[in-house]
């Protein structure tokens, strides 16, 4: 009997066909695939989000309304910067895929340096607002306006950390499939927030001074 299992054991090592186990490895696209997910869900805390704004709105409580408040012409500038930073990262992208490891890193640390300029931009408004005394406290109006502007600037906070992050694991690694897939997952978030921007420039600031 024993001399069986001697035998199996061996004809099984012989022909790796027979055994029955498999290694695990990771999926090529189980990344990207979570990743969607991900936006998916974030997509609703922003769809919550102007919901409370299209409901909130208007209810200015005797206080200040958006067409006093707005002052489209910075919120254009800070609407060209992220828009810009989507420019410099699909460049980043391009030179990726070329394996020029040099010129992927320029451009994103261009893009970074667009983000944080839209993050000040932002936290400049948000200070003259509270300034002015149209904090968050004041009315449902600007309840909901910080609620749904301070939201995207923390996610454009978070994709600029990622970027520094990527850019120290692009010195060490390289080009490598590990940092295409991050460069990927990146770009689809980056992209999003500016999708999401250009609804509450829309949404918000252009029918916010609105009568």
């Amino acid at each position: 009997m024993s001399e069986i299992t001697a035998q199996s054991a061996g004809a099984m090592s012989a022909d790796p066909s027979a055994r029955f186990y498999v290694h695990e490895h990771h999926p090529e696209q189980g990344t990207l695939l979570g990743f969607w997910l991900y936006l998916m869900s974030d997509c609703l805390v922003f769809a919550c989000l102007f919901a409370a704004y299209a409901v909130l709105g208007r209810n200015y409580a005797g206080g200040p309304t958006g067409a006093e408040l707005f002052d489209l012409s910075l919120v254009a500038i800070n609407t060209a910067f992220l828009l810009l930073s989507s420019i410099t990262y699909g460049f980043a992208m391009l030179e990726s895929q070329r394996n020029k490891l040099k010129s992927t890193m320029v451009w994103l640390v261009i893009t970074g340096l667009f983000g944080l300029a839209f993050l000040a931009l932002e936290l400049y408004e948000f200070h003259h607002l509270i300034h002015e005394g149209a904090g968050p406290q004041r009315s449902g109006f600007l309840t909901s306006f910080f609620a749904l502007v301070a939201t995207h600037g923390l996610h454009v906070t978070f994709g600029t950390i990622w970027l520094v992050t990527l850019l120290f694991q692009l010195n060490r690694h390289g080009l490598s499939q590990a940092n295409h897939r991050r460069l990927m997952c990146l770009s689809m978030f980056w992209h999003f927030l500016d999708v999401i921007w250009i609804g509450v420039f829309t949404f918000v600031y252009l029918m916010g001074v609105l009568p």
